[in-house]
């Protein structure tokens, strides 16, 4: 398959030879939920490349709520033979659309994921959370699967009063009065949620608590902050903190996120959860924007502070707080791009997709 973006082939060439045993996926059907989502539709082109390369029989079925909006994400991906497109949504009875599908593995990634329609439909953020997830592991418990992978993330930590070094047994606080804690609290509930699932029926699951992903393959309206940070140095604009930018950041180039989920995939243990970030990319908001502004953009913007007191935006709470890795890092496991380089490729895909 001929891939026009030169950044998103080197990635994917770079994940089929990661040191995956791929064999463990070869001829297995996987359902993806989340498919139009930036996690679900890079893990799934990247499975597909690999598939084409590696000849290993792999069948996607990919969950959608809008097939137009798959089009525009996938391009010739769209057509390949291998990945079947579902229009649904997670909230519906599955047994309306996929009732008479084999499933070996359920990738379940679809999440709200933007602050503002957190706090504008906090009630839809919820059901979304946790109906779509009850439905995916129902599924998961009568299709009798292999594996299902729930795509958590860090905010499911909380905040901590004090710079942390977090591993998976740590917990923070999350305000439950706060209208923008409904993500932090749903990614906490559907995770115990799995581990029911996993004690009560032995659905065997396995959570991945992603940092900030970012970099090449970023869907065109993608709109968090490192996004805004790039569109930025891409348009020569200041860029424009509406916080103090002290919450510390972790992220993960977006290739080495789904290499972990891989790992995690073939390598890892029913009923675990795993922290997935890079461990040099701990920044915070305010250090991140003058790297792009001096170092990606040569200086030639600047960082302009215009704070936002009533939060009508919804950012997350400050945390300061490092992920430990040391547990996906025992499974082989090992990230490969640095912040700068992060968005330095992330920015040559966008300018190339234009």
């Amino acid at each position: 398959m001929v891939i026009e973006d030169s950044i998103l082939n080197e990635d994917f060439e770079y994940i089929a030879e990661c040191g995956i045993d791929f064999s463990a996926l070869a001829g297995k059907t996987v359902l993806v939920t989340g498919a139009t989502g930036l996690i679900g539709s890079y893990f799934i082109r990247a499975m597909a490349f690999c598939n084409e390369l590696k000849k290993l029989n792999i069948n996607i079925l990919a969950l959608v709520r809008n097939i137009e909006k798959a089009k525009t994400i996938y391009g010739a991906f769209y057509d390949d033979p291998a990945i079947r497109f579902i229009e649904s949504d997670i909230n519906d009875d599955h047994h309306n659309y996929i009732s008479d599908e084999h499933i070996d593995i359920i990738i379940h990634a679809a999440s709200v994921t933007t602050s503002k329609i957190m706090v504008e439909k906090p009630v839809e953020t919820i059901r979304t959370a946790l109906i779509g997830t009850e439905n995916m592991l129902k599924l998961a418990e009568e299709k009798k699967v292999s594996l299902f992978v729930y795509v958590s993330s860090m905010e499911a930590y909380g905040t901590f009063k004090e710079s942390v070094y977090v591993s998976e047994d740590d917990m923070g606080y999350i305000d439950p009065v706060k209208i923008r804690s409904n993500y932090s609290l749903c990614k906490r509930m559907c995770e115990n949620m799995c581990i029911a699932y996993y004690s009560e029926y032995g659905v065997p699951v396995r959570i991945a608590r992603l940092s900030q992903t970012f970099g090449a393959g970023i869907l065109p309206w993608e709109n968090r902050v490192f996004a805004q940070f790039a569109r930025s140095a891409i348009e020569n604009k200041d860029i424009v903190l509406r916080t103090k930018g002290l919450s510390e950041g972790n992220y993960c180039y977006t290739r080495d996120t789904i290499t972990a989920l891989l790992y995690l995939i073939v390598k890892g243990k029913d009923g675990e959860a795993y922290n997935i970030a890079n461990e040099a990319n701990h920044t915070n908001i305010a250090d991140m924007a003058e790297l792009v502004a001096q170092k990606i953009a040569d200086g030639r913007i600047k960082v302009v502070f215009d704070i936002d007191e009533d939060n009508r935006s919804g950012y997350a709470p400050d945390t300061k707080m490092k992920l430990n890795t040391s547990k996906i890092r025992s499974l082989g496991w090992t990230p490969s791009v640095d912040m700068e380089e992060s968005y330095r490729r992330m920015i040559k895909s966008m300018v190339d997709n234009k």
